[in-house]
C-alpha cells in the first residue's frame, strides 16, 4: 500500500481540472495494478485471511486515508465546478475504482481461458482501461 500511495501522491491532481484529475487517478490505478500483479495478489490473500495482517498494522488506516482524502478533495472541486454529482461518497468511489481496476488482474487467467481472449495484450488492456475510466466518469457526472 505504501508504494501505490507514494506514487499516487506524485500525480499532481490539484493542478488538473476535476474530470481530468479523476481520469488521471483512475488510469494510474489501472496501470499500477496491471504492472504490479503482486500487489493485487497480496490484497487478495489478505482478504482470504480476513484481514489478519492488515488489522495488526498501526499505519494502514492513516496510509490509505490519503486515497479517500484525495478523492474527497477532487469530488468537492468537481461539485463546485458543476461537473460531479453531489451525492458521491469518496470511499464508495474508491471502492468502485479499485474493484474495476483489480478485476483485470485478479481474473485474467480464468477470463482469458473461458472467453478465449488475451486480457494481457496491449490492445485488451487499452480497451479495458478506457472502459473503466469511462464507467467511473459517467457515474460521477450529474
Amino acid at each position: 500500500y505504501q508504494s501505490i500511495r507514494s506514487v499516487e501522491a506524485g500525480l499532481d491532481l490539484a493542478h488538473q481540472d476535476p474530470a481530468q484529475a479523476l481520469r488521471t487517478l483512475i488510469s494510474f490505478t489501472f496501470d499500477y495494478q496491471n504492472t504490479h500483479p503482486e500487489f493485487v495478489r497480496l490484497v487478495m490473500n489478505e482478504n482470504i485471511l480476513n484481514g489478519a495482517y492488515v488489522s495488526r498494522s498501526r499505519t494502514i488506516h492513516r496510509l490509505n486515508m490519503t486515497a479517500i482524502e484525495t478523492l474527497r478533495d477532487l469530488l468537492a472541486r468537481g461539485q463546485r465546478a458543476g461537473v460531479f454529482r453531489r451525492d458521491v461518497d469518496p470511499t464508495d468511489l474508491h471502492m468502485s475504482i479499485s474493484a474495476l481496476c483489480i478485476f483485470n488482474v485478479a481474473n485474467r487467467a480464468t477470463f482469458s481461458t473461458i472467453f478465449k481472449r488475451d486480457m494481457a495484450s496491449p490492445k485488451a488492456l487499452a480497451a479495458r482501461r478506457a472502459q473503466v475510466v469511462d464507467t467511473i466518469l459517467r457515474y460521477v457526472q450529474p
